[in-house]
Protein backbone atom coordinates (compact mmCIF):
# COMPACT_ATOMS: atom_id res chain seq x y z
CA UNK A 1 0.00 0.00 0.00
CA UNK A 2 1.05 3.45 -1.06
CA UNK A 3 0.45 7.05 0.40
CA UNK A 4 -0.70 9.19 -1.89
CA UNK A 5 -1.11 12.98 -0.22
CA UNK A 6 -3.62 15.15 -2.71
CA UNK A 7 -5.35 18.06 -2.22
CA UNK A 8 -9.44 18.76 -2.08
CA UNK A 9 -10.99 21.96 -2.67
CA UNK A 10 -11.02 23.05 0.71
CA UNK A 11 -7.92 21.31 2.38
CA UNK A 12 -5.45 18.06 2.33
CA UNK A 13 -6.02 15.21 2.92
CA UNK A 14 -4.45 11.64 2.69
CA UNK A 15 -5.50 8.64 0.25
CA UNK A 16 -4.56 5.63 0.70
CA UNK A 17 -4.30 2.92 -1.93
CA UNK A 18 -2.58 -0.15 -4.11
CA UNK A 19 -1.87 -0.67 -7.69
CA UNK A 20 -4.98 -1.26 -10.11
CA UNK A 21 -6.64 -4.81 -9.83
CA UNK A 22 -6.65 -5.88 -12.62
CA UNK A 23 -3.87 -7.17 -15.08
CA UNK A 24 -3.02 -5.76 -18.41
CA UNK A 25 -5.22 -8.26 -20.46
CA UNK A 26 -8.19 -7.50 -18.09
CA UNK A 27 -7.57 -3.94 -18.30
CA UNK A 28 -7.72 -4.23 -21.93
CA UNK A 29 -10.82 -5.90 -22.15
CA UNK A 30 -12.30 -3.84 -19.76
CA UNK A 31 -11.34 -1.13 -21.79
CA UNK A 32 -12.93 -2.78 -24.80
CA UNK A 33 -16.21 -3.69 -22.87
CA UNK A 34 -16.55 -0.46 -21.60
CA UNK A 35 -17.42 1.04 -25.86
CA UNK A 36 -18.86 -2.24 -26.49
CA UNK A 37 -21.52 -2.47 -24.04
CA UNK A 38 -22.27 0.94 -24.00
CA UNK A 39 -22.65 0.20 -27.67
CA UNK A 40 -19.77 2.62 -29.56
CA UNK A 41 -18.20 -0.17 -31.25
CA UNK A 42 -19.35 0.88 -34.72
CA UNK A 43 -17.91 4.06 -34.28
CA UNK A 44 -15.15 3.70 -32.31
CA UNK A 45 -12.04 0.95 -32.51
CA UNK A 46 -10.00 0.42 -29.63
CA UNK A 47 -6.86 -1.27 -30.44
CA UNK A 48 -3.99 -2.91 -26.92
CA UNK A 49 -0.22 -2.80 -27.42
CA UNK A 50 2.57 -4.05 -24.59
CA UNK A 51 1.61 -0.60 -22.56
CA UNK A 52 -1.83 1.30 -24.27
CA UNK A 53 -5.10 1.26 -24.74
CA UNK A 54 -5.41 3.17 -28.11
CA UNK A 55 -9.50 4.67 -28.84
CA UNK A 56 -9.09 5.74 -31.87
CA UNK A 57 -12.33 7.97 -32.83
CA UNK A 58 -13.11 10.91 -34.70
CA UNK A 59 -13.77 12.83 -32.00
CA UNK A 60 -17.30 13.54 -33.65
CA UNK A 61 -20.48 12.25 -31.48
CA UNK A 62 -23.86 11.27 -33.15
CA UNK A 63 -25.65 13.37 -31.02
CA UNK A 64 -26.72 17.38 -30.91
CA UNK A 65 -23.76 19.32 -30.96
CA UNK A 66 -23.30 23.44 -29.68
CA UNK A 67 -26.68 24.21 -29.82
CA UNK A 68 -27.42 26.47 -26.90
CA UNK A 69 -24.16 28.13 -26.50
CA UNK A 70 -24.04 31.88 -25.74
CA UNK A 71 -19.96 32.91 -24.88
CA UNK A 72 -19.13 31.16 -28.25
CA UNK A 73 -15.33 30.98 -29.05
CA UNK A 74 -16.18 31.37 -32.89
CA UNK A 75 -14.82 27.52 -34.08
CA UNK A 76 -17.10 25.10 -35.12
CA UNK A 77 -16.72 21.11 -34.70
CA UNK A 78 -14.92 19.13 -37.62
CA UNK A 79 -14.12 15.69 -38.00
CA UNK A 80 -10.78 15.03 -36.63
CA UNK A 81 -8.29 11.48 -36.37
CA UNK A 82 -7.60 10.79 -32.91
CA UNK A 83 -5.95 8.22 -31.31
CA UNK A 84 -6.31 8.16 -27.40
CA UNK A 85 -3.61 6.70 -25.36
CA UNK A 86 -5.11 4.69 -22.07
CA UNK A 87 -2.23 3.17 -19.55
CA UNK A 88 -2.92 -0.48 -18.97
CA UNK A 89 -0.95 -0.82 -15.61
CA UNK A 90 -1.83 2.32 -14.14
CA UNK A 91 0.13 3.49 -10.56
CA UNK A 92 -0.60 6.76 -9.00
CA UNK A 93 1.89 9.42 -8.85
CA UNK A 94 3.05 11.81 -6.57
CA UNK A 95 1.32 15.36 -7.75
CA UNK A 96 -1.84 15.67 -9.69
CA UNK A 97 -1.17 16.39 -13.58
CA UNK A 98 -2.52 19.27 -15.34
CA UNK A 99 -2.59 20.02 -18.93
CA UNK A 100 -3.98 22.70 -21.50
CA UNK A 101 -5.34 19.72 -23.52
CA UNK A 102 -7.49 16.63 -23.23
CA UNK A 103 -6.92 14.32 -20.06
CA UNK A 104 -8.62 11.58 -21.19
CA UNK A 105 -11.51 10.52 -23.60
CA UNK A 106 -14.96 9.20 -23.40
CA UNK A 107 -16.46 5.81 -24.43
CA UNK A 108 -17.54 7.27 -27.45
CA UNK A 109 -13.96 8.90 -28.86
CA UNK A 110 -14.86 12.56 -27.57
CA UNK A 111 -11.77 13.74 -26.07
CA UNK A 112 -12.64 15.16 -21.88
CA UNK A 113 -11.08 18.07 -20.83
CA UNK A 114 -11.19 20.03 -17.53
CA UNK A 115 -13.80 22.16 -17.16
CA UNK A 116 -11.67 25.39 -18.24
CA UNK A 117 -11.25 27.38 -21.04
CA UNK A 118 -8.15 29.83 -19.49
CA UNK A 119 -5.12 27.52 -20.32
CA UNK A 120 -3.13 24.61 -18.19
CA UNK A 121 -3.87 25.30 -14.31
CA UNK A 122 -1.25 25.46 -11.56
CA UNK A 123 -1.26 22.75 -9.21
CA UNK A 124 -1.81 26.02 -6.81
CA UNK A 125 -5.32 26.76 -8.99
CA UNK A 126 -6.24 22.90 -8.70
CA UNK A 127 -7.29 23.92 -5.20
CA UNK A 128 -9.61 26.73 -6.02
CA UNK A 129 -12.80 27.62 -8.51
CA UNK A 130 -11.58 29.16 -11.46
CA UNK A 131 -14.63 31.00 -12.02
CA UNK A 132 -14.14 33.15 -15.17
CA UNK A 133 -12.49 29.91 -16.86
CA UNK A 134 -15.31 28.18 -16.22
CA UNK A 135 -16.86 27.00 -19.05
CA UNK A 136 -20.09 26.29 -17.69
CA UNK A 137 -20.84 29.23 -15.88
CA UNK A 138 -19.52 31.30 -18.81
CA UNK A 139 -21.89 29.70 -20.90
CA UNK A 140 -19.35 27.95 -23.85
CA UNK A 141 -20.92 24.94 -23.44
CA UNK A 142 -23.94 23.25 -25.46
CA UNK A 143 -27.02 21.57 -23.46
CA UNK A 144 -24.72 18.03 -23.77
CA UNK A 145 -21.11 19.12 -21.88
CA UNK A 146 -19.24 20.32 -24.80
CA UNK A 147 -18.06 22.44 -27.54
CA UNK A 148 -15.45 22.91 -30.14
CA UNK A 149 -12.29 24.09 -29.40
CA UNK A 150 -9.33 25.50 -30.58
CA UNK A 151 -8.56 22.76 -33.02
CA UNK A 152 -11.97 23.01 -34.32
CA UNK A 153 -12.39 19.48 -32.72
CA UNK A 154 -15.75 18.70 -30.56
CA UNK A 155 -14.78 17.72 -26.85
CA UNK A 156 -16.81 17.59 -22.90
CA UNK A 157 -15.74 19.97 -20.35
CA UNK A 158 -18.67 18.99 -18.32
CA UNK A 159 -20.89 16.09 -17.65
CA UNK A 160 -21.73 14.39 -21.69
CA UNK A 161 -25.45 14.40 -20.81
CA UNK A 162 -26.28 13.41 -24.30
CA UNK A 163 -23.93 10.70 -24.94
CA UNK A 164 -24.60 9.38 -21.51
CA UNK A 165 -28.70 9.16 -23.02
CA UNK A 166 -27.23 7.36 -25.75
CA UNK A 167 -26.03 4.83 -23.72
CA UNK A 168 -27.31 1.07 -24.28
CA UNK A 169 -25.79 0.01 -20.82
CA UNK A 170 -26.41 3.70 -18.74
CA UNK A 171 -26.62 3.64 -14.97
CA UNK A 172 -24.37 4.33 -12.04
CA UNK A 173 -21.99 0.90 -13.06
CA UNK A 174 -21.40 1.77 -16.78
CA UNK A 175 -18.02 3.65 -17.35
CA UNK A 176 -18.34 6.62 -19.52
CA UNK A 177 -14.78 6.81 -20.13
CA UNK A 178 -11.32 6.79 -19.50
CA UNK A 179 -8.09 9.14 -18.27
CA UNK A 180 -4.89 9.24 -20.09
CA UNK A 181 -3.77 7.97 -16.64
CA UNK A 182 -5.55 4.48 -16.96
CA UNK A 183 -8.32 4.91 -14.71
CA UNK A 184 -12.15 4.81 -15.61
CA UNK A 185 -14.57 7.22 -14.98
CA UNK A 186 -18.31 7.45 -13.91
CA UNK A 187 -21.11 9.22 -13.59
CA UNK A 188 -22.07 11.35 -10.01
CA UNK A 189 -22.68 8.84 -8.28
CA UNK A 190 -20.68 5.57 -6.93
CA UNK A 191 -20.75 2.63 -9.39
CA UNK A 192 -22.88 0.60 -6.75
CA UNK A 193 -25.27 3.59 -6.88
CA UNK A 194 -25.00 4.80 -3.47
CA UNK A 195 -24.32 8.39 -3.54
CA UNK A 196 -21.08 10.38 -3.02
CA UNK A 197 -20.77 12.01 -0.23
CA UNK A 198 -19.34 15.76 0.07
CA UNK A 199 -15.67 15.51 0.62
CA UNK A 200 -15.65 11.99 -0.57
CA UNK A 201 -13.57 13.17 -4.01
CA UNK A 202 -10.19 14.60 -4.16
CA UNK A 203 -8.89 17.47 -6.54
CA UNK A 204 -8.86 15.47 -9.33
CA UNK A 205 -12.51 14.54 -8.86
CA UNK A 206 -11.58 10.90 -7.70
CA UNK A 207 -11.50 8.35 -5.27
CA UNK A 208 -10.03 4.84 -4.47
CA UNK A 209 -11.55 2.17 -6.14
CA UNK A 210 -11.85 -1.73 -5.33
CA UNK A 211 -11.57 -2.98 -8.65
CA UNK A 212 -9.24 -0.40 -10.70
CA UNK A 213 -7.32 1.04 -7.79
CA UNK A 214 -8.76 4.60 -8.45
CA UNK A 215 -11.84 5.83 -10.55
CA UNK A 216 -12.83 9.83 -11.37
CA UNK A 217 -16.47 10.96 -11.29
CA UNK A 218 -18.51 13.91 -13.17
CA UNK A 219 -19.85 15.97 -10.38
CA UNK A 220 -23.26 18.45 -10.59
CA UNK A 221 -20.80 21.43 -9.11
CA UNK A 222 -17.63 22.49 -9.85
CA UNK A 223 -15.04 20.99 -11.41
CA UNK A 224 -17.85 18.74 -13.26
CA UNK A 225 -15.61 16.61 -14.71
CA UNK A 226 -11.74 15.27 -14.63
CA UNK A 227 -9.68 18.29 -13.25
CA UNK A 228 -6.89 16.73 -13.49
CA UNK A 229 -4.72 12.67 -13.67
CA UNK A 230 -3.78 11.33 -10.12
CA UNK A 231 -2.10 8.95 -12.18
CA UNK A 232 1.33 8.13 -13.45
CA UNK A 233 2.20 9.30 -16.97
CA UNK A 234 5.52 9.29 -18.60
CA UNK A 235 5.94 11.50 -21.23
CA UNK A 236 2.72 13.73 -20.42
CA UNK A 237 3.78 16.88 -22.86
CA UNK A 238 3.41 14.34 -25.75
CA UNK A 239 0.36 13.01 -25.47
CA UNK A 240 -1.92 14.01 -28.08
CA UNK A 241 -3.60 17.41 -29.36
CA UNK A 242 -5.86 18.38 -32.03
CA UNK A 243 -4.01 21.05 -34.28
CA UNK A 244 -6.03 23.97 -36.01
CA UNK A 245 -6.86 23.29 -39.33
CA UNK A 246 -4.54 25.14 -42.02
CA UNK A 247 -4.86 25.78 -45.51
CA UNK A 248 -2.90 24.03 -48.23
CA UNK A 249 0.62 26.70 -47.55
CA UNK A 250 0.18 24.96 -43.94
CA UNK A 251 -1.10 28.11 -42.79
CA UNK A 252 -3.29 27.75 -39.56
CA UNK A 253 -6.67 28.88 -39.08
CA UNK A 254 -6.52 32.25 -36.79
CA UNK A 255 -8.34 31.57 -33.18
CA UNK A 256 -11.68 32.90 -32.62
CA UNK A 257 -12.34 35.34 -29.83
CA UNK A 258 -15.73 35.44 -27.77
CA UNK A 259 -17.73 37.97 -28.59
CA UNK A 260 -18.24 40.18 -25.47
CA UNK A 261 -21.62 39.71 -24.02
CA UNK A 262 -22.50 36.22 -25.90
CA UNK A 263 -24.28 35.81 -28.94
CA UNK A 264 -27.49 34.40 -29.33
CA UNK A 265 -29.99 32.11 -31.02
CA UNK A 266 -26.66 30.01 -31.81
CA UNK A 267 -27.82 26.82 -33.63
CA UNK A 268 -25.78 24.41 -35.30
CA UNK A 269 -27.41 22.25 -38.35
CA UNK A 270 -25.98 19.25 -39.99
CA UNK A 271 -26.87 17.55 -43.22
CA UNK A 272 -26.70 14.82 -45.40
CA UNK A 273 -24.13 15.64 -47.72
CA UNK A 274 -21.61 16.67 -44.65
CA UNK A 275 -22.12 20.38 -45.06
CA UNK A 276 -22.33 22.13 -41.65
CA UNK A 277 -23.47 25.99 -40.39
CA UNK A 278 -23.60 27.30 -36.92
CA UNK A 279 -25.51 30.59 -37.01
CA UNK A 280 -26.07 33.33 -34.69
CA UNK A 281 -26.90 36.96 -34.28
CA UNK A 282 -24.59 39.50 -32.06
CA UNK A 283 -26.21 42.97 -31.84
CA UNK A 284 -28.62 42.02 -34.08
CA UNK A 285 -26.70 40.99 -36.78
CA UNK A 286 -26.67 37.90 -38.01
CA UNK A 287 -23.51 35.70 -38.23
CA UNK A 288 -22.14 32.06 -39.54
CA UNK A 289 -19.68 29.30 -39.94
CA UNK A 290 -20.23 26.75 -42.52
CA UNK A 291 -18.01 24.56 -44.36
CA UNK A 292 -18.57 21.44 -46.79
CA UNK A 293 -16.19 18.20 -47.79
CA UNK A 294 -14.11 20.03 -50.64
CA UNK A 295 -13.78 16.30 -51.95
CA UNK A 296 -10.31 15.73 -50.77
CA UNK A 297 -9.69 13.65 -47.59
CA UNK A 298 -9.66 15.85 -44.16
CA UNK A 299 -10.29 18.79 -46.51
CA UNK A 300 -13.36 21.63 -46.24
CA UNK A 301 -14.49 24.69 -47.84
CA UNK A 302 -15.37 27.06 -45.73
CA UNK A 303 -17.21 30.60 -45.88
CA UNK A 304 -17.19 32.67 -42.38
CA UNK A 305 -19.20 36.05 -41.29
CA UNK A 306 -17.64 36.26 -38.24
CA UNK A 307 -17.70 38.36 -35.75
CA UNK A 308 -14.06 37.84 -34.87
CA UNK A 309 -13.17 39.06 -38.21
CA UNK A 310 -15.50 42.31 -38.33
CA UNK A 311 -18.48 40.95 -40.45
CA UNK A 312 -16.24 40.28 -43.36
CA UNK A 313 -17.20 37.44 -45.38
CA UNK A 314 -14.49 34.78 -45.40
CA UNK A 315 -13.93 31.81 -47.75
CA UNK A 316 -11.05 29.34 -48.17
CA UNK A 317 -10.24 25.73 -48.14
CA UNK A 318 -8.85 24.26 -44.70
CA UNK A 319 -7.68 21.05 -44.24
CA UNK A 320 -6.43 18.77 -40.76
CA UNK A 321 -2.98 18.04 -40.76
Amino acid sequence: MTHIATLTMAACVVITTGSAALAHDDHCNAIKSSVADAGFDGHVRVTCNNSHAIIRSDTYPDHEKMTGIVGTNEQVPVPADYAAPILLSPTLGTSPLTRDAALGVAVNGVPIYDYTAGGEMSQADLAHHQKRHDTVQTQQLDVCGGHAGRGDDYHYHAKPTCMIDQMANAGDDAIIGWAFDGFPIYGDNNPDGSKISKGDLDVCNGQTDDTFGYRYHTSADAPYIVQCLMGAVANFDRLPRVPPLATASKRGSKPGRPPQGGVKNLVFTENEDGSRSMDYTYNGKDHYIRYTPSGKAGCYNFTTNTVTNGSEIKTGEYCRR
